[in-house]
């Protein structure tokens, strides 16, 4: 995010985080609060990211959504961690981290993933 008003709300909602963990109405309310800079800025991905992420712990009261895995290096097989057991508080800190420099590739791409999975966790649930 570029706007520095959308950077410092988005340091807030980290280090609110880090320091509290969830707090369900404080994350949504600041997640709204940050949508319209997405808006402004043109980045349909990120407000959509945004508005899933905020009505996914309005309605769940945490963030049921893993980091997403980074393909496997052809060649390399390495078992991965399954997703159970992971602290929904970290996924969201690295959520909020790849919202912040949204418009690199690699980010964007990780923040479809996140996108997908809110998607297919709401159909689910």
């Amino acid at each position: 995010m570029e706007n520095p008003k959308a950077q410092k709300l988005l340091n807030k909602i980290q280090r609110d985080l880090m320091r509290n963990g969830i707090i369900t109405n404080t994350i949504v309310e600041d997640l709204k609060e940050l949508r319209p800079y997405a808006v402004e800025e043109k980045s349909p991905l990120l407000a959509k990211v945004i508005r899933l992420t905020y009505e996914h712990i309005e309605a769940h009261n945490t963030f049921d959504i893993p980091i997403p895995d980074d393909e496997p290096v052809e060649g390399f097989e390495e078992e991965t961690p399954s997703s159970e057991g992971f602290d929904p508080a970290e996924s969201l800190d690295y959520l909020l981290s790849l919202m912040a420099e949204a418009k690199n590739k690699i980010n964007a791409i990780e923040l479809r993933e996140y996108s997908n999975s809110l998607i297919a966790y709401a159909e689910e649930n």
